[in-house]
This record gives structure tokens, C-alpha cells and sequence, in this order.
């Protein structure tokens, strides 16, 4: 499925190949912190299905307790997170953030990671399968 989409000040653009039954929702801390609120909905795209139109992100370089690193882009301008990738040399993923493409309606979550972080006054997500950790 073709995606595209951006910040919400228009600074960055992209567009991605994706596959929505790959979209999920992160519960981990981690997620949880740098969002803001509960949970993370991603859906990854593989980095020759993924491309900046516009506009370049910030990277913020997150370090696991386990030392796995992290970059994590967003807008420098208004601040929206745009995806998250490996730090290194290798094929790279791009967890594109599901809130920023324009077919978020249709990036319909299949999975739940890090479930055993979920906060306890979420409601059941009917369909999904859950995965305590990742």
C-alpha cells in the first residue's frame, strides 16, 4: 500500500510502501514517554520503500537498557514524531508513525507489543494479537 504524509507544520514530507497488516501498537515506557500518551501505532516500511519528499528531520539517538540504539526523527519546527530506525550499518526499517500519513484510517493495528506495559484504563483492542514483550 503507498502512503504519504508529514509533520504537522508541513516541514517534512514522505511517502512509503507499506504493508497495513504489519501495523502495531507499542506499549513499552519508552513509547509512552516519548509520545506523550499511552501507546505508539507504527507500521514499518523497509528503507528502499521509504523516502523523504521534503524537509529534514531531527534524530534523537535513544539508548535501550539493553544498549540496542534507536534514531529517533522528528520535526525540528513543530515537534512531530515521523519514525524511528536502527542506528548502524545494515538494512534499515522505518517504524513510520502511524498519526503522521494521510491513510491512517486504513492503518488498521493487527498487533500489540510490550503488552505487559499497557496501562491498566485502556480498553480492549478487538482483533489483535498480543504480545507481552517483543
Amino acid at each position: 500500500m503507498k502512503i504519504d504524509g508529514g509533520c504537522h507544520c508541513g516541514a517534512i514530507t514522505y511517502e512509503a510502501e507499506v504493508d497495513p497488516e504489519k501495523t502495531s501498537i507499542c506499549h513499552c515506557t519508552d513509547c509512552q514517554q516519548l509520545t506523550g500518551t499511552a501507546f505508539r501505532v507504527t507500521v514499518p516500511a523497509p528503507e528502499d520503500h521509504y523516502r523523504i519528499t521534503k524537509g529534514t528531520p531531527k534524530i534523537y539517538i535513544k539508548t535501550a537498557p539493553s544498549g540496542a540504539r534507536r534514531a529517533q526523527a522528528f520535526c525540528g519546527e513543530c515537534g512531530s514524531h515521523l519514525y524511528a530506525t536502527s542506528v548502524g550499518d545494515g538494512p534499515k526499517v522505518y517504524g513510520i508513525r502511524v498519526g503522521t500519513a494521510r491513510q491512517r484510517e486504513q492503518l488498521i493495528p493487527r498487533k500489540q507489543i510490550w503488552h505487559r506495559s499497557a496501562l491498566h484504563w485502556l480498553p480492549e483492542f478487538a482483533g489483535t494479537t498480543i504480545v507481552e514483550e517483543q
